[in-house]
């Protein structure tokens, strides 16, 4: 197993290549949670990478054998948590995040049961689906986040903020790749959703059904924004670089659901990015941001927040992948 440092640098090279976005803000924290951030980000990547055949997010590969990438993540990230060698940095980076920190085999399955929803082709019915995807593969890492920052497993309604966080984030990211999806075969926009304006599935992205997708689209883009408003909540009780690096992260992420919506029927013309003059601007904005409480506006935003942890957990239990 290779030592700290050389994971920790295998690390840094991931997410630099796998997320700018998270990437720049990451470098706000101090070094020890940084590095632990790195490490936990590597195994996310790693695992996404397996399962969909890809490249630190690229094209995606061939999708036959899905079901048996996933069960290389399962064995790899078993064997990480149990103190053992896995044969791969990502997973190593995951063992030894795990022993600094206390992350559990529980929150690293709530993570791999997304992985599980995407190798099964799933796509949701409705938005209470949407949701618990989003659960999955970015509110668990949300919360597995929080504790490597050093919050209290026990901190529930942290844990809540850091998992609405992962929620806002997950759903930029689908609003954003919309076309990008709907080109590898794949949509997570519930079908109930679909059904409401009269958009036959597989078909949302042809043109005569732009205005509607859009419209659709703009809901989506209004639900990352609440959940947003609830995760800076929750930011104001972490320590200050940490609390600076989660709004900077917060600003730019939601950014792209902004300017997604924005651009209406014109959202994928080509892909919502936020330049590195708009990201050294949400840092700095971050920054006072950090000294300042939470305001109003954005308590009142939060409240209308549909779907906690708790009912996110217990949609997964109903429904376990």
């Amino acid at each position: 197993m290779q030592d700290r440092s050389a994971l920790v640098s295998y690390a840094r090279k991931s997410i630099l290549k796998g997320s700018k976005s998270f990437a720049a803000a990451s470098h706000l924290f101090d070094r020890k949670t940084r590095e632990r951030v790195w490490l936990l980000y590597a195994w996310c990547r790693r695992c996404d990478d397996i399962v969909d055949a890809q490249d630190h997010g690229g094209a995606l590969g061939i999708q036959e054998g899905a079901a048996e990438r996933l069960a290389i993540v399962r064995e790899k990230t078993a064997l990480a948590l149990a103190g053992r060698e896995s044969g791969d940095p990502a997973f190593d980076a995951l063992g030894l995040v795990a022993r600094e920190t206390g992350l559990t085999i529980e929150m690293a399955r709530a993570v791999i049961d997304g992985f599980a929803l995407d190798a099964a082709e799933w796509q949701p019915h409705s938005e209470a689906d949407l949701m618990r995807y989003c659960w999955h593969v970015a509110g668990a890492v949300g919360v597995m986040m929080a504790v490597v920052m050093g919050v209290s497993p026990d901190d529930e309604d942290t844990l809540d903020r850091a998992c609405d966080l992962g929620l806002a984030f997950q759903l930029a990211n689908i609003a954003r790749d919309i076309e990008e999806d709907d080109a590898a075969d794949r949509c997570y926009i519930p079908l109930d959703w679909l059904s409401e304006l009269d958009i036959p599935p597989g078909e949302q992205m042809k043109p005569h059904y732009r205005p509607a997708l859009t419209r659709l689209v703009a809901r989506m883009c209004e639900t990352a924004e609440i959940h947003e408003c609830s995760a800076r909540i929750g930011a104001a009780r972490l320590k200050g670089r940490q609390r600076w690096a989660i709004l900077a992260a917060a600003g730019i992420y939601g950014e792209i659901a902004r300017e997604v919506a924005k651009r209406g029927d014109h959202a994928w013309d080509h892909r919502t990015v936020v330049t590195n003059a708009r990201k050294l601007g949400f840092i700095g904005k971050a920054a006072w941001s950090a000294l300042r409480p939470v305001p109003r506006s954005c308590i009142a935003r939060a409240s209308q927040r549909r779907y906690s942890r708790t009912d996110l957990i217990a949609l997964a239990a109903r429904h376990p992948a």
